[in-house]
């Protein structure tokens, strides 16, 4: 039963990467396979200086009797990054949590129709969240938009955090679903 993200690959031949045959373009989706690897890394390293900006700003405020203005906005852009930008490689990775009570009893050939179905539906709402995401970058950058914080850094930055995981997110749904339609079993690594 899966419960979140693992790093490792799948060991069971349930979820094994497909073959080449069925799969989706071989070139583009080792492309991408490495991209989310690297995101990955780099969502790591996020989430470690989310912990030390979180940590000096406590260290500051207790230890110093000194504010960091910059500390809470910081740490939000960080982990906006970190979860908007590796959601693709928790999706290629089916890390997400799922009930897989229904995955496991149904036959092979219905499974396969519901994983494709829920991938459809995602890669609608994925989507359209994209696409608000980008509609928010737009306005924040030509409308010069900044948060109401003393430090006020531009709003273009998480907005572009969330356009972009969001549109890897769906890059990697639709490879999912080529996969699936080509007859692979949809995994895009």
């Amino acid at each position: 039963m899966s419960h979140g993200f693992e790093l490792e690959e799948p060991s069971d031949k349930a979820h094994a990467a497909p073959a080449a045959v069925g799969g989706p373009p071989k070139g583009i989706a080792a492309a991408v396979a490495r991209l989310n690897d690297a995101i990955v890394q780099v969502g790591g390293l996020a989430l470690v200086a989310a912990c030390v900006v979180l940590t000096w700003g406590v260290a500051m405020r207790y230890v110093f009797r000194s504010t960091v203005d910059w500390q809470d906005e910081t740490t939000i852009f960080l982990l906006v990054g970190a979860v908007f930008l590796s959601a693709a490689a928790v999706q290629a990775r089916r890390g997400h949590v799922s009930i897989e009570a229904v995955a496991v009893l149904l036959p092979a050939r219905l499974e396969r129709w519901r994983l494709l179905l829920v991938d459809a539906l995602s890669l609608l709402l994925c989507a359209f969240l994209a696409w608000k995401s980008l509609t928010q970058l737009h306005e924040s950058w030509t409308g010069n938009e900044h948060s109401i914080s003393t430090w006020a850094p531009p709003m273009w930055i998480p907005y572009g955090l969330m356009g972009a995981g969001l549109l890897l997110l769906c890059l990697q749904l639709v490879l999912q679903i080529a996969g699936a339609v080509r007859g692979g079993r949809g995994e895009a690594r």
